[in-house]
């Protein structure tokens, strides 16, 4: 049959569960997690190597996103690292994904579910409010 009219725009994103990204995040790969700073200080996922670098801010005009994600992002990490790009329910890092495989790194997972998810299936984390009332 073949797609008709579905153009893929770039590399394809690669989603994985919470439970294989558990697995990649304790062998060798970095955990982006892309939600804003607050998000990030009231829980996020226990990772040996994690970064923080949001997706997008919260204005009071909504969510804008953050103009120096990509060169945040290049700056902590190299384009050959492994990388699980995480948020709260995993559609920030569906686009935060997209865009750095469009920028050239060669090994970006998206965590489908995101820290919703990790945290329901009683995963470790770390934070201000690590309890289970989310």
């Amino acid at each position: 049959m073949g797609s008709i009219g579905i153009e893929s725009s770039g590399p394809e994103v690669v989603t994985v569960d919470v439970l294989a990204a558990k697995g990649l995040i304790q062998t060798s790969h970095v955990y982006l997690d892309v939600r804003t700073v607050e998000e990030f200080q009231k829980g996020h996922v226990d990772a040996e190597r994690i970064i923080n670098i949001p997706y997008m801010f919260n204005t009071p005009k909504g969510r804008v996103k953050n103009p120096e994600f990509l060169k945040e992002v290049s700056s902590a990490c190299k384009k050959e690292d492994h990388l699980i790009v995480g948020c709260q329910s995993g559609v920030r890092s569906l686009y935060a994904t997209a865009d750095l495989l469009a920028e050239g790194f060669k090994d970006v997972n998206n965590m489908g579910g995101g820290y919703l998810d990790w945290v329901k299936n009683l995963f470790p984390v770390k934070g201000s409010v690590a309890k289970r009332d989310l």
